[in-house]
């Protein structure tokens, strides 16, 4: 899909943010919703997805782009002490040629481990569901 284009409210997650599908939630409030990636490229990969109607951040509102920074630190921080990984990747996709597969505005927080490769982006395997379980309790510890 192009940079810019009509938004589809039946992306997996504007389902997603109305319950219609489920996600193994780490974090809500009135900005956002934060849950485990569960085609992780690492292991704790988590997503932020602003609650605003948005493919991209070129189509966010500017305080709603503000708001979700604020929360994407939030979450890095909570996986930074739950995971203690050596480095944390901060992505956000904007259009297909840049990676984005799902057009709903999102960002990837992704721990990373010296001398460890991760799952590239969309060719990752599902995750088992204990295991995502199981982070998303030490990361929700965290917050």
């Amino acid at each position: 899909m192009s940079l810019h284009g009509t938004y589809d409210d039946q992306n997996i997650f504007a389902k997603i943010l109305r319950g219609e599908a489920p996600c193994v939630k780490l974090y809500e409030d009135e900005h956002v919703l934060s849950f485990m990636d569960i085609f992780p490229q690492s292991k704790g990969h988590t997503l932020v997805i602003p609650k605003e109607a948005a493919r991209n951040l070129l189509e966010m509102s500017d305080a709603g782009a503000a708001e979700a920074i604020k929360r994407v630190k939030k979450v890095a921080k909570a996986v930074e002490t739950a995971l203690k990984p050596d480095g944390i990747t901060i992505a956000q996709f904007n259009g297909a040629p840049a990676g984005q597969t799902v057009y709903h505005i999102h960002f990837h927080i992704i721990p990373r481990w010296e001398g460890q490769d991760i799952a590239g982006h969309g060719s990752a395997g599902q995750a088992d569901m204990d295991e995502l379980n199981a982070l998303a309790e030490q990361i929700k510890a965290a917050l």
